[in-house]
């Protein structure tokens, strides 16, 4: 997927329009489980997707042919995410000693002030397990959402999410570890089983 990626955002850099509309739909659903974990809303999730695809067509010119597009998307997207929660009150920095492993302490991390619950009509449209597993993240910072969502939503390897954080495999599986520890105190024993290390695939 990753070079696929990159291709049809080299072939939207060279003006070919119909290779973005490409780009868009393969991304849309991945791209809203990030926003989606981070901001909360589903409305605010869809339109941050928007936003994101919006800059990288505006940007297009300024992305690098030599390099893979999925970081440089994904950037752009959790970016957007942080700048909005930002704005409305709902994102405080952490301290440095609060980071988790191998985090970069330049990059910082958020925790996130979730206001809304979801309404009792969501609830019903959503999956009982995925209604756990999203209550669960918003108990978590911003850091630890991330790395979840990229590992056991969108089911990346450990060096895909190396090259999207831009952060060594080992920090990856040192942050997922971590992670998956503090999400495991918020969710019931049935669930466990879906944060051991060979769920969803083991690092390819």
């Amino acid at each position: 997927m990753s070079c696929e990626a990159t291709r049809l955002m080299l072939a939207t850099k060279r003006g070919e329009r119909e290779a973005y509309d490409q780009l868009v739909q393969q991304l849309r659903s991945k791209a809203y489980a990030l926003a989606h974990s981070l901001v909360g809303s589903r409305e605010d999730a869809m339109e941050l997707c928007q936003e994101t695809f919006l800059k990288i067509y505006r940007a297009r010119e300024s992305f690098r042919d030599e390099d893979p597009f999925l970081p440089w998307f994904h950037r752009i997207l959790r970016n957007t995410c942080y700048s909005f929660l930002r704005e409305r009150g709902r994102a405080s920095e952490r301290s440095v000693s609060a980071l988790p492993p191998g985090a970069d302490p330049d990059e910082g991390d958020w925790q996130i002030h979730d206001v809304e619950a979801p309404r009792p009509s969501q609830d019903l449209e959503q999956d009982e397990r995925a209604q756990l597993f999203q209550k669960a993240l918003q108990r978590l910072s911003a850091h630890d959402r991330e790395i979840l969502v990229l590992r056991h939503y969108q089911e990346l390897s450990y060096k895909e999410i190396a090259s999207t954080l831009r952060v060594p495999e080992g920090t990856v599986m040192s942050r997922l570890f971590h992670a998956r520890r503090r999400l495991r105190e918020s969710l019931p024993s049935s669930l466990l089983a879906d944060l051991e290390p060979g769920s969803g695939g083991e690092a390819r």
